[in-house]
């Protein structure tokens, strides 16, 4: 039985692959199929299912190495979050509650950690009390060093990328590899140290190779006691470690002795194999204490006794015959160290695309993510841009020519002059306007229809806060009658769904305040907006006429100006007019040329041109993105030259109001006039107002409801989680109870082979680690049951929070 340390697998188990990629496809590419992608997913399903099961063969070096290779690629399509579930249990503990992640990159993780356990199994079979023996586990330990390597240097960083802060699972952290892979390589030079002494290699060399080997125990030490990851390992692993570490110094310093010996140097022996009898000491009270195996104990002890006869030989000759002084440990030159064993890092990994080739990579044919991603990008920012830089910018300029010209009472002002009996044109259109829509029984329909909205996203937040009231009722009945059992109780475990609800309850109570605002508007302005659907000839009675006998405006010279004033600005007035319908014009050509643009070819093109193994970003599209955007530049210029044309109208138009009303008589008649006009015409564009304020909530309520409607989905799931949970721990506890006064017995291992001197080569069967809880770790259900690998219970839906509504 060999006395070095296999590492176990990762075990998993089979996932709903095929489903949750068709779903992906199905969803984020709308010009294909998932079934033009048959063969691949069937591959893919092919390619899993042969590591789902492992066995300790070399042959099945070569299927991980292809699932890598095929992974790698893979990742170059898809992102890592496609909706598959993927789980892997804890190391040490295979029949625990399995870590589960929405993650490919936890896939590749996962292949290259039992690659790396295959080597390290495939090593530890090897018979090393022969030459060949040797040899091959030399080569398989260096190869499970390089693959703890390149899985700490590559797909490590990727997932702790790729995943929330905190989030990655401590078996898949730095610390945790990198112990192992010095765990691997401390083997790898222990192997090469038993070569050295089975061909009988000068003593100083079997020295500085034993030195080597309890460097690297140390190192692999050092990583694993870092305090995140040292409950994970078995506590006889460590104390085998620390042993080994321990062991080896020793026989360093006994073999570095024998060469003292050979060089006549009796006081440097002596000093020695004292200095190796303190570390052996050391060592086989931490393998007796810490629960090493047993031919771990029988190498150091075996050790131990060679160099206890070693010094009652070499004080009683030195006493007797050579009298040379004994200087002190710390006056021993150190040991230099020889590193025999490195790691290997297998072509496979470092070249995925020679492992699988062009012809038979899966999603050969599918848009790559990256470049998919760059294309939403960009049509997000186009979007965006449109309305910050056009659509704003428009309403912002249009709402100033608005705002003015209500301050300054205009066109109302020059109407009452104008016309002093019947309706400007501009009033007649707009009441019509208002009178063929039905103008107020639209407004009292929107309101209708916004209140009944508004009662009904209010419901189902109500009836999502009702189920989770109704868990923690049980919870707390369930905790009354079992008062020992392990589980969160409610208000911690549905924690994150009540903090969403406060904020969903948040925005509604905005959106109320937003539709009261609306309503007060409505009932502040319904009389005038009532008032623009009467007949033409019923509003032309409601307005006063200003008329004034012929020969007292011929008279008045104060007339003469006034009415030149009122020309200057009708000029003006029109100027702002054209502008508005200019403007006009521009959004329908920028919404053409949005509508009109396609930057799918250009992505596609530049896409086909990048090596195929690359992991395409969307910031690699970033120089062909921002040329596409500059061809809506023109317009954002167009609408800045405006502006500054607009401003100077808009104070000419104020400068010439001035005048024009200092000329004006003080007429009460015409005054009245220009209110009502004025009235009449602010209550058009409150009607305006007050409709798109409805509508906007009547979109926001039919967006929300989607939303809550989800959200009560997602309690209504995590309640029977809980429930299951509950039914689950329940017959955890019966037969917990039942099978109490049973007892079970541990089978001894069988009988070591008997080691060569100072070798080390046994195994101790790894420990059972209690099952814990892992940070960031969604899945919350109990230990004592697994649900299946491709139940909906490793994880809790993650719902959007709607858009902040305008009031």
């Amino acid at each position: 039985m060999p006395n070095q340390l296999p590492v176990p697998f990762k075990k998993t188990y089979v996932v709903p692959l095929r489903e949750a990629v068709r779903e992906y496809i199905l969803t984020h590419y709308t010009d294909t199929h998932p079934d033009a992608y048959r063969w691949d997913i069937g591959q893919w399903e092919k390619l899993r299912a042969e590591v789902v099961s492992i066995t300790v063969h070399i042959d099945r070096v070569n299927a991980l190495i292809s699932y890598h290779a095929q992974l790698v690629f893979i990742l170059t399509k898809l992102p890592p979050d496609i909706g598959l579930e993927i789980p892997y249990a804890p190391v040490f503990n295979s029949s625990a509650l399995p870590e589960t992640y929405n993650n490919l990159v936890y896939e590749r993780a996962g292949v290259l950690f039992n690659l790396a356990a295959l080597y390290s199994q495939l090593g530890a079979a090897e018979d090393r009390t022969t030459p060949h023996g040797l040899k091959q586990a030399i080569k398989f330990y260096q190869n499970a060093a390089g693959t703890f390597n390149y899985l700490s240097a590559t797909a490590v960083p990727q997932l702790r990328g790729s995943l929330p802060p905190d989030d990655a699972p401590l078996e898949l952290t730095e610390p945790f590899v990198r112990g192992l892979e010095f765990l691997m390589l401390a083997q790898a030079q222990e192997c090469v140290w038993q070569r050295a002494v089975m061909d009988n290699y000068k003593n100083g060399l079997i020295a500085k190779l034993a030195a080597k080997v309890s460097s690297f125990y140390g190192s692999a030490l050092t990583h694993i006691k870092d305090a995140s990851i040292r409950h994970i390992f078995p506590s006889s692993w460590v104390a085998q470690m620390e042993t080994k570490s321990l062991h080896f110094q020793a026989a360093a310093q006994y073999r570095k002795s024998l060469e003292d010996l050979e060089a006549h140097k009796y006081g440097y022996e002596i000093s020695r194999l004292t200095e190796a009898q303190a570390l052996a000491k050391k060592g086989y009270e931490t393998a007796r204490r810490g629960g090493a195996t047993v031919p771990v104990q029988q190498d150091i002890k075996s050790l131990l006794d060679i160099v206890q006869k070693n010094i009652a030989r070499a004080e009683r000759d030195n006493d007797l015959i050579y009298h040379q002084d004994v200087p002190p440990a710390s006056a021993l030159p150190a040991i230099a160290e020889v590193a025999m064993a490195q790691p290997i890092v297998d072509p496979g990994l470092q070249d995925p695309k020679a492992v699988v080739g062009n012809d038979a990579v899966i999603f050969g044919e599918l848009l790559g993510w990256g470049a998919r991603l760059a294309i939403d990008i960009y049509t997000d920012r186009k979007q965006n841009w449109i309305k910050d830089e056009v659509m704003d910018r428009v309403r912002h300029l249009d709402n100033n020519i608005a705002s003015t010209l209500e301050r300054l009472n205009l066109p109302a002002a020059l109407d009452a002059l104008d016309r002093p009996i019947g309706l400007p044109p501009s009033l007649v259109k707009k009441a019509e306007e208002v009178r063929l829509e039905s103008g107020p029984e639209r407004v009292e329909t929107f309101i209708r229809d916004v209140q009944t909205l508004a009662k009904h996203v209010t419901a189902l937040l109500d009836e999502a806060m009702d189920i989770l009231d109704q868990e923690a009722d049980e919870d707390e009945a369930f905790r009354g009658s079992h008062s020992g059992a392990a589980r969160l109780p409610s208000h911690e475990a549905n924690k994150e769904l009540i903090e969403k609800a406060e904020k969903y309850r948040a925005i509604l109570q905005q959106a109320g305040d937003s539709d009261e605002l609306v309503r007060q508007k409505w009932e502040e302005w319904e009389d005038n907006i009532n008032q623009l659907t009467w007949s033409e000839a019923d509003l032309e009675a409601s307005i006063p006429s200003s008329t004034v006998p012929q020969s007292h405006r011929t008279a008045s010279a104060g007339g003469d100006l006034t009415r030149m004033h009122a020309r200057a600005l009708r000029v003006l007035l029109e100027k702002l007019d054209d502008m508005a319908k200019s403007r006009a014009d521009l959004v329908a050509r920028v919404k053409r040329l949005a509508a009109s643009d396609d930057i799918t070819p250009r992505i596609l093109k530049a896409a086909s041109g990048m090596e195929q193994w690359v992991n395409v970003q969307p910031a690699m599209f970033e120089d062909i993105l921002d040329e596409e955007l500059s061809k809506f530049d023109k317009f954002r210029a167009q609408l800045e030259e405006d502006a500054r044309k607009q401003e100077d109208i808009l104070k000419a138009v104020q400068e010439r109001h001035s005048a024009f009303v200092q000329s004006r008589q003080e007429d009460a008649v015409v005054k009245a006039r220009e209110r009502a006009l004025q009235s009449l015409d602010l209550a058009y564009h409150k009607y305006k107002e007050v409709v798109r304020n409805l509508e906007e909530g009547l979109k926001f309520y039919n967006d929300f409801a989607v939303i809550l409607s989800q959200f009560r989905d997602a309690c209504k799931e995590w309640v029977n989680q809980r429930r299951n949970e509950i039914s689950t721990l329940t017959r955890a506890m019966e037969e917990l109870t039942i099978s109490q006064p049973a007892s079970a017995t541990p089978p001894r291992a069988a009988t070591p082979e008997t080691p060569p001197a100072e070798a080390v080569q046994s195994e101790q069967p790894p420990a059972r680690a209690p099952p814990r809880r892992f940070p960031g770790h969604r899945v919350r259900t109990p230990r004592t049951a697994l649900p299946p690998p491709d139940s909906n219970e490793w994880e809790t839906m993650e719902l959007p929070m709607p858009s902040p509504r305008r009031g």
